[in-house]
C-alpha cells in the first residue's frame, strides 16, 4: 500500500514560487523566472549542479534572500505575512551553526530565548526537541564533545523546538560519512512523518533524494532554472533494503540521466 502524507490533498499550497527571480547587482542571473507549488505535507528535494541556485531558491523561500521579481507565497500569504497564516518555518543550514560555549540544551533553546518564551515552556520544548533527535543525554554537552553527526542533529533539534510546519534544509548532510548519513536521512524521514511537516530538502546526492522525496525537481546552473520533475511514488516508510531494489535502481538511473543532460546545459552556457 502506498502512503502518502494525510494533507497532500489540501486546497492550500505551502509553498507557492510564482515566477520569481533573482539577478544580482553586477548582472548576474543567479535563478531564471521559477514556477514551483510545494502541498502541504510534501517531501519535495532540489537536485542539480553546483551553482544551480537551489539555495538560492531555498533562501528565497525562507525570505533571507528579496527576489529581484515575481513572488512567494506560504500559505497563500507573502514570506513576510507568514505570522498571519499561524504557521512557522524553520531553516537547517549546511554546517550546524552551534555556540561552542553553550550546552547542547542552550543551543536548541536559542530561538525560543529570542522569542522570550517563558523558560519553563521553553525547557519543556528542548526536552521534547533532543528526545526527537536522540539526544536526551547530552543536554549539557559541549558541542566539541560530539561528533559531527551529532552536531548535526542539534542543529535539528533546534529547528524543531519552534514547532515548524515547514522545514527548509541546505544539504545538512553532505559533509557527513556514508553511515551516519544514512541513519539521519532515516531519523528525518519518521520525523516527517510524525510531525506531518512539508519539507524542502537540498542535496547533491541522487541516492539521498529518492530516499527520501515525494518528488525530485531537477535544476540547471547558468542561469539557475528548473529543467526536470521526478516523482517517486514509492511507499512509506522507507527503509535501506529500499535501496537495493530494482525500482530504487531506476530511480537513480532516471535522476542520473536528468542531472547530466542538467550539467550538459551548464557547460554549454560556459561556451
Amino acid at each position: 500500500m502506498r502512503e502518502a502524507p494525510a494533507a497532500l490533498g489540501a486546497a492550500v499550497p505551502a509553498v507557492e514560487v510564482l515566477s520569481a527571480h533573482k539577478t544580482y547587482p553586477n548582472g548576474t542571473v543567479a535563478l531564471q523566472p521559477v514556477e514551483l507549488t510545494v502541498r502541504e505535507g510534501e517531501f519535495v528535494t532540489l537536485l542539480g549542479p553546483s551553482g544551480c541556485g537551489k539555495s538560492t531558491l531555498l533562501k528565497m523561500v525562507a525570505g533571507l534572500l528579496e527576489p529581484t521579481d515575481g513572488r512567494l507565497l506560504l500559505w497563500r500569504k507573502p514570506v513576510a505575512q507568514l505570522d498571519e497564516t499561524q504557521r512557522k518555518l524553520a531553516f537547517v543550514f549546511q554546517a550546524p551553526t552551534l555556540m561552542p560555549w553553550a550546552s547542547v540544551a542552550a543551543n536548541v533553546r536559542l530561538p525560543l530565548d529570542l522569542a522570550g518564551l517563558p523558560r519553563a515552556e521553553a525547557d519543556a520544548r528542548v526536552a521534547e526537541a533532543l528526545a526527537l533527535v536522540g539526544l536526551t543525554k547530552f543536554a549539557g554537552s559541549l558541542p566539541r564533545a560530539l561528533s559531527g553527526g551529532m552536531q548535526m542533529r542539534v542543529s535539528i533539534a533546534r529547528s524543531l523546538v519552534v514547532q515548524p510546519n515547514l522545514l527548509l534544509m541546505d544539504e545538512p548532510f553532505g559533509a557527513l560519512d556514508e553511515i551516519t548519513r544514512h541513519k539521519l536521512d532515516a531519523d528525518l524521514l519518521a520525523l516527517w512523518r510524525e510531525k506531518k511537516l512539508t519539507v524542502i530538502f537540498v542535496t547533491h546526492s541522487i541516492h539521498e533524494a529518492v530516499f527520501l522525496s515525494n518528488r525530485v525537481v531537477m535544476m540547471a546552473a547558468r542561469p539557475g532554472r528548473i529543467v526536470e520533475e521526478v516523482l517517486i511514488d514509492e511507499p512509506y516508510p522507507r527503509t535501506p533494503d529500499f535501496m537495493v531494489t530494482p525500482r530504487f535502481a531506476e530511480y537513480a538511473k532516471r535522476l542520473q540521466d536528468s542531472l547530466l543532460r542538467a550539467s550538459a546545459d551548464t557547460d554549454e552556457e560556459k561556451i
